[in-house]
């Protein structure tokens, strides 16, 4: 339980970030532009708690051994979404409190056995429940970013980065069509490999991250192996 509680001490660091910068927002602000248009904060805000509880239904079908989809369709997705872009700051900041104590209690009601049951994302990529810890992490990271509310990129602690930045190559490499690539982060010396002969990507950690999650050309970084800095795999 001690190694449980020390894998969600980000997140929920994360989750009181999150909350913070949302709280602070005025309502008429809930409909500004993010970094993600079409989308408003309203949606994505929303977004991120709905998300939360795609997850939870994930965690409930490999401790229940029961199949239960992450979303009942892409559509109602969607629907929920909008349903909720347009509410009041407090009923926003509400809502994503209580997925988020509902995402902690549902990983740590997890039986040992449970860990290794395998589950389908939304993309019918087979998951399992250790790896929806780094996916929720990545969630509330970049979609924090993508408020364009004060919070950026390089506000993201080190080790949050390079967790989020892990997990998104890890979902690159199970894809076959991704193409060779070497990343390598400057100031923290992180370094990944998805094959061989492609390009090097370097620069600042967070520039590094910004990109491959597509909220950036290539700004900060440099390309060895390419004319310029190509765009980013397509990894979700």
């Amino acid at each position: 339980m001690q190694e449980l509680g020390t894998a969600l001490d980000p997140v929920t660091a994360s989750t009181d970030r999150f909350v913070a910068t949302v709280a602070s927002l005025a309502d008429a602000q809930v409909t500004g532009d993010t970094l993600i248009s079409p989308w408003t904060r309203g949606h994505v805000i929303t977004h991120v708690a709905r998300a939360t509880d795609s997850l939870c239904r994930l965690l409930a079908w490999a401790r229940t051994g029961v199949e239960t989809p992450q979303y009942a369709s892409m559509d109602a997705r969607a629907a929920e979404i909008e349903a909720g872009a347009r509410r009041p700051v407090a009923d926003l900041v509400a809502d994503v409190r209580d997925t988020a104590a509902r995402f902690e209690e549902a990983v740590r009601a997890l039986p040992p056995a449970a860990w290794h049951t395998q589950v389908r994302m939304r993309t019918g990529e087979p998951r399992t429940p250790a790896s929806l810890i780094p996916t929720r992490l990545r969630e509330l990271e970049i979609h924090h970013a993508d408020l364009d509310a004060g919070y950026g990129f390089s506000d993201i602690p080190a080790d949050a980065a390079r967790w989020i930045v892990d997990d998104i190559v890890e979902a690159l490499a199970r894809r076959p069509k991704t193409p060779p690539l070497r990343l390598e982060a400057t100031d923290t010396g992180l370094v990944h490999a998805l094959g061989t002969g492609g390009p090097t990507v370097s620069g600042r950690q967070a520039d590094l991250l910004a990109w491959l999650s597509g909220r950036s050309s290539g700004t900060g970084l440099t390309a060895f192996g390419a004319d310029e800095v190509p765009a980013a795999p397509f990894w979700i």
